[in-house]
């Protein structure tokens, strides 16, 4: 497969795998699924159905399994910006909920899930 073609959700490189891709094939560093409108060189976002391929059925999940006939993996379905703006979120998520190791600290909430987890030991 050409170096050039990357994942069109995580940017990792797909050279590893053969074309055409396999309706199955699945991104060997996220494990999402290849064969989507995303990952297809006839999506566009800006226009109606947002294929450019009148022929194809419309898929209305851009981003689910799909088993068009006209697909073919596009070397700039990947979109760094929204990588950014997906890890941005995560880390906001992050930091509101946290990640179960506040460097030690215990919360009243913390406190309590402790005590109602010792009553059923």
């Amino acid at each position: 497969m050409s170096d050039d073609i990357v994942c069109y959700r995580c940017g990792g490189s797909l050279s590893a795998l053969s074309l055409p891709l396999s309706r199955r094939d699945e991104c060997p560093h996220c494990e999402n699924y290849l064969h989507v409108c995303r990952m297809c060189r006839h999506y566009d976002p800006h226009v109606p159905r947002q294929c450019r391929e009148d022929d194809a059925d419309d898929v209305k999940e851009k981003e689910q399994l799909n088993f068009c006939d006209y697909f073919e993996p596009a070397d700039n379905a990947f979109d760094a910006s929204g990588k950014r703006a997906a890890d941005h979120a995560a880390r906001e998520l992050q930091a509101l909920f946290g990640d179960g190791d506040a460097g030690g600290a215990e919360t009243p909430a913390d406190d309590a899930l402790s005590d109602a987890e010792k009553l059923f030991r």
